[in-house]
């Protein structure tokens, strides 16, 4: 029996431990965590269900697989004291900018199999997005029991280790992004009558329907745009509008904001 030990337990953890449990392939009992606020880390598990440890190094003594979800500032103090605990472990990074370049410099990854994974929030549902740096040190059988767990949480795309950040800016950032959008059309809707729950319903049915159409018709989302705009029609002045507020450069923007960091 496989066991998870997370380190930290903050909105990606906890993300991340809902989806295992959700999706059916981790049982709550094979989940342990340890995070300093020891208060906030019992109630979380209390809600979850997962097992609250109070030591790092005897949660990490329990299980095969340590995923590394504290804040990156604090990666570097958890690897001295852990350094010879994480032999012979899997350890999953899921702490920005921390890939498998920067562990080898702390850690021999010949001896911990180390893989940089940034997941994103709707991991918690069975809809996330996670991308694999390809670069790491995990062995192929154990590689294919890792997507395989993973893609009951949501879709696995391996991505050059060159381009995580670019990647992440859509998939980790873009939650936040698509939410401001579900909000500010749910606004315009309350704007002209309609209630706020419905609002949010028909954004989010929307935002969600247009993008399966996509993925299952390959088709560009140009193209699918022009088929919902008729001559001299309601969309296309919308579309008009939203294109004189700059809503192309406002996106590119934000994703290259977050490369630029």
């Amino acid at each position: 029996m496989q066991k998870f030990g997370f380190i930290g337990m903050g909105n990606m953890g906890r993300a991340l431990a809902e989806g295992f449990i959700n999706s059916g392939k981790v049982q709550a009992r094979e989940i342990y965590a340890f995070a300093p606020n020891q208060k906030k880390l019992k109630e979380n598990a209390r809600q979850i269900g997962f097992a609250p440890c109070e030591s790092l190094a005897g949660m990490v003594k329990l299980c095969d697989t340590v995923i590394m979800a504290c804040k990156p500032y604090q990666i570097e103090g958890v690897l001295a004291e852990l350094r010879d605990g994480l032999k012979g472990k899997t350890l999953l990074s899921v702490a920005a900018g921390w890939d498998y370049e920067m562990y080898s410099r702390y850690l021999d990854c010949s001896e911990t199999k180390v893989q940089y994974i940034m997941p994103n929030t709707p991991v918690a549902v069975g809809k996330g997005t996670f991308l694999l740096e390809e670069e790491n040190s995990i062995a192929s059988e154990d590689a294919v029991q890792l997507e395989e767990i993973l893609s009951a949480l949501g879709t696995v795309i391996r991505i050059p280790g060159r381009l995580m950040d670019a990647a992440s800016a859509v998939s980790g950032c873009g939650p936040a992004f698509f939410d401001m959008v579900i909000e500010a059309i749910a606004d315009g809707a309350v704007k002209n009558g309609i209630a706020r729950k419905t609002a949010y319903e028909l954004a989010c049915t929307t935002m969600a329907g247009t993008a399966e159409l996509m993925l299952k018709t390959g088709l560009h989302p140009g193209e699918l745009k022009d088929r919902v705009c008729s001559p001299g029609g309601t969309t296309i002045k919308g579309v008009a509008a939203l294109e004189e507020c700059g809503i192309r450069n406002a996106f590119i923007k934000a994703v290259d904001a977050v490369v630029d960091k």
